[in-house]
Parts: structure tokens; C-alpha cells; sequence
């Protein structure tokens, strides 16, 4: 069995780690570079960073910022935000990043998934899903969970897979920053109707919390972001306890 992935996530805005709750109330936390040091030093399997505020404006800047990471770090790191067309994702990749994501723009321009896995290869790219459930439907959510779509969840990452995404990231928003728990049940349907990993996102506050997402959830990867960036949990004991539950990590 492949060993599971444990991934912090970094929201960038304006230079700096920041962090909320239910997609509000965000707030810096640190400094971007050091922090995923020092993530990779503790033992993360890989890293996502995400400029939550992307424009035209700022993207020279994050793909300066993904330069002076990729000079830190030796785990795989993904970037994401503001890449709206396959023009975008050059400067990324030549900056250091492995892999790109994209959430917005592919539900907005499907076809740009299918653009940038022709040439690229799916194994860059990562599709981000958000996504709530609103009386027992999940619907997905654009511009950064702003904007409600007639899409639904398992239909759409059905649909990107087929158009050559080779992972899915799946951030539930009623459970972001809430620390209550993924949202495994959702996490286990995609698991099963795709035949690529998924990424469990929102709600991470114990390590229970991933023990439950990689049984339960049957997730390939967990992401978080507050319990790391807080040392409420650190990376290693975490793996040590998920090593102790018989789940497969690199230790």
C-alpha cells in the first residue's frame, strides 16, 4: 500500500501565511519560506501554497516568492491561485514548483484542464475543489468559496479526472477551520468513483481527525493548515501516532 501523505497548506496574501475560518476572518501567520522549512524539516511528505488573492498585479511577485521556496525546501511543493490560463503556469514551474493547482478558472474554462495536462502531463496538475454541502448536496464554490455554481461535487471531479487531472483536492467548507473533524463520508464517495488520489482538505483539529480520513475517508493525502501553523500538532508525533494505527506513512 502506498504510504499516505500528510500536507500543510499555506494561504498567501500579499507575502505572508495567512489563515481563517470558514474561508473569513483571515489572519498572517508567518513568513512563507521558513515556515515550509521547517515543515520539511519535521518530516511533511510535501507542501501546497496558495495565493488566495491573486491578480495580474501580484503574479510576478508569487512566482518570486515560489523561487525563493523552492531554494529551501527538498519535498515536492504545488501552487496554486491566479492561474487562469496555460500562460500562467510557464513562470510557476520555472520558478521550482512540482506540481500547479487550479480550482476557479478550470470550473469557469474546463477545457483548461485538458490543456495544461497535453502539455504538461497530468502529474503536475492538481485540481482543487471547494465545495459545501447545502441540504445534503454538495455544491462547488469558485473565487475563493465567494460564489455558489450549479456544479456538483462528484460530477465535477468525475469530470476533471476525464479531462486529465491527476489529483483531486477537496476542501470541504463547512468543515474548514472549524477543527471538527475532514469530511469523511464525502471524501470516501470521491475515493471511490475516481481512479486518482484525493486530497482531504477542511477540519483537521486532532490527530484523529487523520486517522479518521485515511480509514474512514479513504483519503490518499490529508491537508492542514492552523494545527501546523500553530504547533498545536507536530508533524512527526503525528506520524508516529498514525504509524501506531497501522496507517502507512513515511517516517
Amino acid at each position: 500500500m502506498l504510504a499516505k501523505r500528510i500536507i500543510p497548506c499555506l494561504d498567501i496574501r500579499d507575502g505572508q501565511t495567512v489563515k481563517g475560518i470558514n474561508f473569513l476572518n483571515i489572519r498572517e501567520v508567518g513568513d512563507p519560506v521558513e515556515m515550509g522549512a521547517t515543515y520539511a524539516r519535521e518530516g511533511a511528505d510535501e507542501l501546497v501554497y496558495l495565493d488566495i488573492t491573486a491578480t495580474h498585479e501580484n503574479r510576478k511577485l508569487f512566482a518570486d516568492l515560489v523561487q525563493k521556496i523552492a531554494a529551501h525546501l527538498n519535498i515536492p511543493f504545488t501552487v496554486g491561485g491566479g492561474i487562469n490560463t496555460i500562460r500562467d503556469v510557464d513562470p510557476l514551474l520555472d520558478a521550482g514548483a512540482d506540481k500547479i493547482t487550479i480550482n476557479s478558472a478550470a470550473v469557469r474554462e474546463p477545457g483548461l484542464i485538458t490543456a495544461i495536462a497535453k502539455a504538461y502531463g497530468s502529474q503536475f496538475m492538481v485540481v482543487a475543489i471547494d465545495a459545501k454541502n447545502i441540504h445534503n448536496e454538495w455544491f462547488v464554490f469558485v473565487n475563493g468559496g465567494r460564489i455558489k455554481t450549479g456544479r456538483k461535487l462528484f460530477e465535477w471531479a468525475a469530470e476533471a479526472e476525464q479531462r486529465g487531472a491527476g489529483e483531486i483536492l477537496f476542501t470541504s467548507m463547512n468543515h474548514d477551520g472549524t477543527k471538527n473533524g475532514y469530511a469523511c463520508e464525502a471524501t470516501a464517495l470521491l475515493s471511490e468513483k475516481l481512479g486518482i488520489p484525493v486530497i482531504a482538505s477542511g477540519g483537521a483539529g486532532e490527530m484523529v481527525h487523520f486517522r479518521d480520513v485515511f480509514t474512514q475517508g479513504k483519503a490518499d493525502a490529508a491537508l492542514a493548515a492552523s494545527i501546523f501553523h500553530f504547533n498545536e500538532i507536530g508533524i512527526g508525533e503525528l506520524k508516529k501516532y498514525l504509524r501506531g494505527e497501522k496507517i502507512p506513512v513515511r517516517l
